[in-house]
C-alpha cells in the first residue's frame, strides 16, 4: 500500500476514537474496532500521533489515545482524506 492510501483498517481505529470521549488504550481500541488487529491499532494510533490528529498520555502501563480538540486545525487535509475514505468505505464518522 501507498503511503497516500487510506485504509479500511484507518478508517475503523479513527472512527473508535472519534466516538469516544474518554482516553482509550490500543487494547480498548482494537476490541471497539471490527476486524482490526492489535498489531494494526498500535501502528495507526502512532501515525495518528505522528500526523497531529491524536492526543497521547505517556502512562504506566499503557498509553492512552484520544481524537485532538483541534486536529482539523492540524491536519485538515488528512482529515478530509479520512472522511473521503469512510465515505467510500460506507463508514459513518460523525
Amino acid at each position: 500500500m501507498e503511503k497516500n492510501e487510506v485504509s479500511r483498517q484507518e478508517i475503523e481505529v479513527f472512527r473508535v476514537l472519534l466516538g469516544s470521549q474518554a482516553w482509550m488504550s490500543n487494547r480498548e481500541i482494537a476490541s471497539a474496532c471490527k476486524d482490526v488487529a492489535d498489531r494494526t491499532v498500535r501502528a495507526m494510533t502512532l501515525k495518528f500521533v505522528q500526523l497531529g490528529l491524536v492526543e497521547q498520555a505517556e502512562v504506566f502501563p499503557g498509553h492512552r489515545y484520544r481524537v485532538c480538540p483541534k486536529a482539523n486545525k492540524r491536519n485538515r487535509g488528512y482529515v478530509d482524506r479520512l472522511k473521503h475514505a469512510a465515505d467510500v468505505f460506507g463508514v459513518a464518522l460523525d
